[in-house]
Parts: structure tokens; C-alpha cells; sequence
């Protein structure tokens, strides 16, 4: 029975390597702006809902670069270390790399996809109240929708106070035309506000995939969980993705991780390690 433990950083093949640099330099250059220059290069390379507008298209490239932590960066570095190393020596460079791009842009699509699900009922019940200025719609809104807004979310922060002066002036002068504009502003500018908060960020997506293409590939493999405990490679990557689905529709209160993402790079890179078995192409 093959086994699979890993023993150090003996082996480090020049993607993986390289990799292991670029998000490092990307972790550096995240702390070093935001200190320094006060600059979010979250907000800049990481991968925003595509109608907001602070969506750009490289941003399916550059959020897999970028990571929420320590924590964050340290586990998406080690599992593609640990997986990735055996997968780039048996496929080679452009294979491995072109299977890690693959999946991290296939997992911003498919968080793309799931997250519009969210996203776009709040959009629609603020467009139908900007198009009728119906209070009783703003009122069925408000009372479906928590505006997560304080002190530290700038501009718009003060925008809100405004906007609850003037709900209380329209609670006893509807026909105030002043207070209608301003609270219609408002709601634009909610808008924008809302559509850029959904922004995701990691390496998680390729990894994933990595991980199930090392299930493909080596399922018999003994995987050490906790450098102890031995699971087969195919019953570790069962495991985790039905834990991810279920994550994923349970969609927990403050769980702030994209699992339908992870999830994106297992199914894009199963469908493409599927494609390369049926051309025969695939070691």
C-alpha cells in the first residue's frame, strides 16, 4: 500500500516553489500597503461580485494570491506544499500550473455563481424601491434586510444617520420631496456599498482542487491527519467535500469562508483531470 507522509521540504519542485514565493510576497505587500501607505490591496486584487463596481476581470487571477491572515496563508501554503510537490513531479510544471490556474478561476466562477443567489434578492427589493419610491417596499425591506453598518464603515455611515432623519421626516410628511431624494440617494449608494462587501480572497480554491487530483491520482495513499491518524487519499477528499457541501448550504451566521469556492476547484478539476484520462494524456 502506498503511503504519503510528508517529511520536510526536501522535494520542492520549481511551480510549487514559486508559488509558495508569489503568495508570500503578496502576504508581505498586503501588511506593508495597509501600514504604510494605507492602501487595501484587498480591496484592489481581491475578487469582487461582478456587478459591483470595484469588479475588474484580473481580479479571478489576483485573489488567489491574497490572503484574510496568517492562519489563512500558512494552511493554503502547507496543503499545497504537501500535495502539490507529488502532483508537479508526476505531471511536470505546465501541467501543474495549468491545472492550479484552472481550478482558482474555476472556483471564483463557482463562488460567482452561488454568492449571486444571495446578493441579488437585496439588490432587486432596493431597485424596485429607487424605481417607486414606495415606502411600504423600503418598509418590507428593512424589515427583511440588517444594514451591518457602524462608525467604521466611512462615508456611508454617516449617509445612514441622514437617512434615518429623513425616514422620520416621511413618517409624518410623506409628500416631502427633499427627504424622498435624500433617502432614495441613500439607497443608491447602499447599493454600491452592499455590492462591494462580498469580496473573496485565498489560494483555497486551486488547493482544493489540488487536493482532489492527489485523490484521483493516488487513492490508496495513506494521508497522516494530525501527522497521526491514516485515512486513504480518495476517503479524505470524499470526506472534506461533503463537509464543504454541507458547510456550504447550511451557510452559518459569521461563517465567513467560501466553501462553495473550494468546492468550484474540486469540480473544475475533476472535469479536467477527466478530460485528460479521455484523451489519454494524463500520467
Amino acid at each position: 500500500m502506498t503511503q504519503f507522509q510528508p517529511t520536510g521540504f526536501r522535494v520542492l519542485p520549481p511551480v510549487v516553489k514559486n508559488l509558495l514565493i508569489i503568495n508570500g510576497l503578496f502576504f508581505l505587500a498586503t501588511i506593508t500597503f495597509g501600514d504604510v501607505f494605507h492602501i487595501d490591496l484587498t480591496e484592489k486584487l481581491g475578487l469582487h461580485y461582478i456587478m459591483a463596481s470595484d469588479f475588474k476581470p484580473y481580479q479571478f487571477v489576483t485573489y488567489m494570491f491574497m490572503h484574510g491572515g496568517f492562519t489563512h496563508i500558512l494552511f493554503n501554503m502547507f496543503a499545497l506544499w504537501m500535495f502539490g510537490n507529488t502532483l508537479e513531479n508526476v505531471w511536470g510544471p505546465k501541467r501543474f500550473l495549468t491545472y492550479y490556474m484552472v481550478t482558482g478561476i474555476g472556483a471564483g466562477i463557482v463562488y460567482m455563481i452561488w454568492i449571486s443567489f444571495q446578493i441579488n434578492p437585496v439588490v432587486s427589493q432596493i431597485d424596485s424601491f429607487i424605481q417607486s419610491k414606495d415606502l411600504a417596499v423600503l418598509a418590507n425591506f428593512a424589515a427583511d434586510h440588517t444594514f451591518r453598518l457602524n462608525s467604521f464603515s466611512g462615508q456611508i455611515w454617516t449617509e445612514f444617520q441622514s437617512f434615518q432623519r429623513n425616514l422620520q421626516i416621511l413618517d409624518g410628511n410623506p409628500s416631502n420631496v427633499d427627504a424622498m431624494q435624500n433617502v432614495v440617494k441613500f439607497m443608491a449608494d447602499y447599493k454600491d456599498f452592499y455590492l462591494n462587501q462580498s469580496v473573496v480572497v485565498g489560494a483555497s480554491g486551486a488547493v482544493f482542487g489540488i487536493l482532489l487530483a492527489f485523490g484521483m491520482m493516488f487513492p490508496n495513499a495513506l494521508i497522516y491527519l494530525y501527522f497521526a491518524i491514516p485515512i486513504k487519499a480518495k476517503y479524505f477528499v470524499m470526506l472534506y467535500g461533503a463537509f464543504e457541501l454541507f458547510e456550504g448550504v447550511m451557510n452559518r451566521p459569521g461563517n465567513n469562508i467560501a466553501h462553495f469556492a473550494h468546492l468550484g476547484g474540486m469540480l473544475f478539476g475533476y472535469f479536467l483531470i477527466v478530460y485528460w484520462k479521455k484523451k489519454g494524456d494524463l500520467r
